[in-house]
């Protein structure tokens, strides 16, 4: 693989990138602190993601922790300079959530890959991505309660679209955590694995969506996520022209059809 560190980093590598074939490997790179997510990892985030999709290479990208944790999210001591100067809090939430909200319209899928600690900002991370993975052995909690905080980045948003209201409320207000299993039970997660067969889980769904169309898969994501946005009636009529427009423009569409017919596999090619 190649490594892309972010640059100007020099002295810290805070997050690292390794790109192979189809795929971005991106890493949160300071396990010593379970990656926390301040200022400079999010802006560092943010400018990975910006130059990940423009990356005609990549279609898929796998987003994990080093060491023993996701991330354990924001940097508590950091905050307390921050809620002195209000107008720079503001900025960094603003930061934090245009940093989710582009891998939410991002053409790539995002793959999270939880283990260990996932915590507050770390969970805001996990539920922006496409799909997430975690270790039965995972500790996942909102836990903004648990020091007196409230989660600024859409958790109060996107975990009830999650796991439901009434779930969401109780994780938010209680701060207790959850391990994979009960997290996949709930749909906090997609699917969960003992920790020693987690990635060769993520091998195998990297293989099966790689047989998919691209342009199929970037499809997929797009309708779901844009439809959640707008009214039943406005969401149905979106999915009915893109598809009809996806279908009668795209090769992949056709393949599909001519690949069924021939009874062989089909060749996409994104487009």
């Amino acid at each position: 693989m190649a490594e892309a560190p972010v640059p100007s980093e020099p002295a810290e590598q805070l997050i690292r990138v390794a790109i192979d074939g189809d795929v971005a490997t991106v890493v949160l790179n300071r396990p010593d602190q379970l990656n926390p997510l301040d200022k400079r990892t999010v802006q560092a985030l943010s400018r990975i993601v910006a130059e990940i999709d423009e990356d005609p290479r990549v279609s898929i990208v796998v987003l994990r922790g080093a060491g023993r944790a996701f991330s354990a999210g924001g940097d508590l001591e950091g905050y307390m300079e921050l809620y002195r100067a209000p107008d720079e809090f503001t900025a960094f939430l603003r930061a934090f959530n245009g940093l989710l909200e582009a891998i939410e319209r991002s053409s790539k899928i995002y793959i999270a890959i939880v283990h260990g600690h996932c915590v507050a900002g770390g969970v805001e991370l996990m539920l922006a991505c496409d799909i997430v993975l975690a270790a039965h052995e995972a500790r996942i909690a909102d836990g903004h309660l648990n020091f007196g905080q409230l989660p600024g980045a859409g958790g109060s948003q996107r975990l009830p679209r999650a796991v439901g209201h009434l779930r969401a409320k109780y994780l938010l207000m209680t701060g207790r955590g959850v391990g994979g299993v009960e997290a996949e039970q709930m749909g906090l997660v997609t699917k969960s694995f003992p920790l020693s067969e987690l990635d060769h889980a993520l091998d195998e769904l990297l293989a099966e969506l790689l047989a998919k169309s691209p342009l199929g898969l970037r499809g997929a994501k797009y309708l779901v996520n844009t439809g959640h946005l707008n009214a039943r009636d406005a969401a149905l009529e979106l999915e009915l022209q893109f598809v009809k427009n996806y279908a009668t423009t795209s090769h992949d569409a056709y393949e599909g059809l001519s690949a069924f017919a021939e009874k062989r596999a089909p060749r996409m090619k994104g487009k």
